[in-house]
């Protein structure tokens, strides 16, 4: 008997459309043209008005002979051009690659490289590096390099480009006719790892999972028409963790915001009205620990996004008795940054500050539109019991997952071992299917056979009032194979000693787990503010061991 899936119903133009994230700025363009769309200093500019820029960028691009698959590369801060990078390269076909601005020339000369970028845009607070880079390319292909110029920025200028940004994107057509991708598969973006260990990784996002995380970003904040989103979070991070798309969609601000500081964001957010704003733990942190007068002109009731290194709940205590409302998600550059989120119940509302803190600092359940997030065994690819204790990796499938690493088939195959996306992340699982983070599996420490959480122990350190910043890492010994070092960086004015954090951990944690040494000083932190264990672990083993 014939089922309806033997009948000859064929996809056609009419039926089905490539999924893209371009689609939303068209959009709200054509609903919304006289909203404000960007705001950059004094310089306001309408839907209508980006959406014109983003095909004139597209158009020039077309004009310079940049087509389908070829890499544009940019160096900028949260700024209105970089915006308009997100939707005006892959009007063109192209593919954005968004440089992390803290980078070594040498790294971005391979990332040049390694992306083939055919375009470099500028901006001139990061025009020394990268003059320096393109000096060390080993590529011997033409790059056109266009430079920004912004009436925010105040420090020295300097030209390496043979064009300026604005003035290649007004020789565009802003009537350009672009066109959705042909296949939704199609790469829209790379995006580099950090790359601790080795050259980093590029990772290669596609149409169809940009537009589902952006999506997703909607539905797990249940963000509103017209949200006013201040740019904390760097839009080279994951591609600002896909908003730069989820703005559109929503017709809301992007509020550009060039240096991340505590006092800025408050200005920012009582002059604009913000409603919306991501970081990682620092960013959030560092409003926690702000001045009092910044504190006091922080707004109540902001909607902040928290992810990267597992926040610890003091964070999030914190942020709470400030007022923000607080979501936590977790996820990856190979997963288009957020992939789960900690989706609060109200029945969390009753319980203590503390218990809704602890609650709320688990990874959460998988995003709306990512097909499965779960805690698996990765040598029998089984579940783990949802018990809460028993370890596994977590591991993501679906549509918000790369399409692989660029020029690297053996780490793509590795990454994708038995059909899931393998995170590195040590996990468990609780009865209520929520994810909780241990541990990196190359941070969780070994001592005497037994598994020490890094993250266990710097939940607790974080608790202390003096602490600001805390990061736990193995120490080689001869009697235990590895002990808990622990590096303290101490707020602005506090006195505490050694013994004070060591006595501060006996009281939360089983004398196993208690630091065996413990190093103050400055942490050293990567540009999206999480703290680089790998140099901390060169550092561990000179540090004096206490007897505890």
């Amino acid at each position: 008997m014939p089922t309806i899936f033997d009948q000859d119903l064929p996809r056609n133009e009419a039926n089905f459309t490539p999924l893209s994230p371009l689609s939303f700025l068209e959009r709200t363009a054509q609903v919304y043209p006289e909203r404000l769309a960007v705001v950059h200093g004094e310089l306001r500019r309408s839907w209508a008005e980006v959406y014109a820029r983003c095909r004139q960028l597209a158009s020039a691009l077309q004009q310079a002979g940049v087509g389908r698959g070829d890499t544009v590369a940019v160096m900028l801060p949260n700024t209105p051009p970089m915006v308009e990078a997100h939707f005006g390269i892959p009007m063109a076909g192209a593919v954005l690659n968004a440089l992390n601005t803290r980078l070594d020339a040498e790294t971005i000369a391979f990332m040049l490289d390694h992306g083939e970028a055919k375009v470099v845009i500028v901006d001139p607070e990061f025009a020394t590096v990268m003059q320096k880079a393109l000096a060390l390319r080993r590529a011997t292909t033409p790059l056109l390099v266009l430079d920004v110029e912004d009436a925010v920025y105040s420090g020295p200028v300097l030209r390496i480009g043979s064009r300026t940004y604005d003035a290649f994107v007004a020789s565009g057509d802003a009537g350009f006719a672009w066109q959705l991708p042909a296949n939704e598969w199609d790469a829209i973006s790379l995006n580099y790892t950090s790359g601790t260990t080795g050259n980093p990784k590029g990772v290669v996002y596609h149409h169809r999972g940009a537009a589902t995380n952006a999506i997703s970003n909607i539905l797990e904040w249940d963000m509103p028409k017209h949200a006013v989103y201040l740019w904390t979070l760097p839009m080279f991070h994951c591609n600002g963790w896909c908003f730069p798309w989820t703005v559109a969609a929503r017709a809301g601000v992007n509020v550009c915001l060039r240096k991340v500081e505590a006092a800025a964001i408050a200005d920012a957010m009582v002059r604009h009205g913000v409603t919306h704003y991501c970081g990682a733990p620092i960013v959030h942190g560092m409003l926690v620990n702000a001045s009092d007068d910044v504190r006091a002109r922080l707004p109540k009731g902001v909607k902040a996004m928290v992810a990267g290194a597992a926040p610890p709940a003091s964070m999030i205590e914190g942020m709470e008795a400030l007022g923000f409302d607080l979501t936590h998600v977790y996820g990856l550059t190979e997963v288009y940054g957020p992939a789960t989120v900690c989706a609060r119940h109200a029945e969390w509302d009753a319980l203590d500050i503390g218990e809704r803190a602890r609650l709320n600092a688990r990874q959460g359940i998988r995003y709306h539109l990512q097909h499965d997030a779960r805690v698996l065994n990765p040598e029998t690819m089984q579940p783990v019991p949802w018990d809460g204790e028993t370890m596994g990796e977590i591991m993501f499938r679906g549509n918000i997952t790369m399409k692989g690493y660029l020029k690297n088939p053996k780490a793509t195959q590795e990454a994708f071992a038995g059909g899931w996306f393998h995170t590195g992340d040590l996990a468990v699982q609780y009865p209520d299917g929520y994810i909780k983070i241990k541990d990196r599996s190359k941070d969780i420490i070994i001592s005497g056979g037994e598994n020490i959480s890094s993250i266990e122990v710097e939940d607790v350190l974080y608790r202390h009032p003096a602490v600001l910043a805390a990061a736990v890492v193995a120490k080689p010994d001869e009697k235990w194979g590895e002990t808990p070092c622990a590096f303290v960086e101490l707020k602005t004015g506090a006195e505490v000693t050694v013994a004070d954090i060591v006595a501060h951990c006996k009281k939360h944690l089983p004398g196993f787990k208690v630091p065996r040494a413990v190093v103050f000083g400055e942490l050293p932190k990567t540009s999206t503010g999480k703290i680089q264990k790998f140099e901390l672990r060169k550092l561990s083993g000179a540090a004096a061991a206490i007897d505890v």
